[in-house]
């Protein structure tokens, strides 16, 4: 998803409801603090994280679990679980397909759950959701934010969220230990940059690009300076994402990013391979392999 913060009017709803509030623990808390400390050991480590992204329900419920455990068995040491929206204008035409496919399907939030649950259970990594404002408003910020931390997951990114409009969302996702993680854009000024990142915890969601999400044969020069005004004014990590598809890329983002974030690439590979998912599996690990090498400098 790209990162234009005036890109946030209303959105078409997503066909997502579930009829009824699963139980949730009392005690449920979310794993920021393991987003954190998973960022913090990749710096340690003298290196950018690697972040993938694959819609939940894509191509199936199933696949999608077994795709996104994949890329965390692979290399990413952080997933965002997309949450299909109909409505998806800040995204490519790549993920816009895989987002079709998962609601013609008939993915719900329940399974973007599901999906939280079980990629974290499987690899103990930070989960995060991606995903628009519309569907998390219309099926309550406090019952999304208690049930993602139930679910073992680490965050929300969420890219059409004015900060300004952002309050109630935060309270509920820091009362149950969640991330709220904000996007900016190189066209975000200085002190736009300084009031977005004020409000987010996690890490930032940089994109490189102005636009859509989607592969690109560059990442962009805008990159790096977006990245470069973006710490002057916050200790967060910030993750680079929009573009990224190729190793070489990888590496390049991660001279000078906390994080690679990869998501049309690897929806790409799973597109490639409609009728034949252990080789849609088999070509995500190869790319998150791939990238990971990148991002590692090997």
């Amino acid at each position: 998803m790209a990162g234009t913060a005036h890109l946030h009017g209303s959105q078409a709803p997503a066909h997502h409801d579930v009829p009824a509030n699963p139980a949730v623990p009392a005690d449920a808390t979310g794993r920021a603090h393991l987003l954190t400390s998973v960022l913090a050991q990749a710096r340690s480590e003298g290196r950018a994280a690697l972040v993938g992204y694959l819609p939940a329900g894509f191509p199936t419920v199933e696949g999608g679990i077994a795709a996104c455990t994949a890329l965390l068995e692979s290399g990413c040491d952080v997933v965002e679980v997309g949450l299909p929206h109909s409505d998806p204008v800040l995204d490519g035409p790549v993920i816009q397909t895989a987002d079709d496919i998962a609601l013609r399907g008939g993915v719900r939030i329940a399974d973007v759950l599901r999906t939280v649950r079980e990629a974290h259970a499987a690899t103990g990594a930070p989960v995060l959701v991606m995903t628009y404002w519309n569907p998390v408003d219309r099926y309550g910020p406090e019952r999304f934010a208690a049930e993602l931390a139930a679910a073992g997951g680490a965050g929300c990114i969420l890219p059409d969220l004015p900060v300004e409009e952002s309050d109630a969302w935060r309270k509920s996702a820091e009362h149950h230990g969640l991330a709220t993680v904000f996007v900016v854009a190189p066209s975000s000024r200085d002190a736009r940059l300084a009031k977005i990142t004020a409000a987010g915890s996690g890490f930032v969601y940089a994109a490189s690009l102005m636009g859509v999400t989607g592969t690109r044969e560059s990442v962009g020069r805008e990159a790096a300076d977006l990245v470069a005004r973006t710490r002057a004014v916050t200790d967060l990590p910030v993750c680079v994402g929009l573009g990224v598809s190729t190793r070489a890329q990888a590496a390049q983002v991660a001279d000078f990013a906390d994080g690679v974030i990869v998501g049309s690439a690897f929806v790409k590979a799973l597109l490639a391979h409609p009728d034949d998912a252990d080789a849609g599996l088999a070509a995500v690990r190869a790319l998150a392999t791939d990238l990971a090498e990148g991002v590692r400098g090997s």
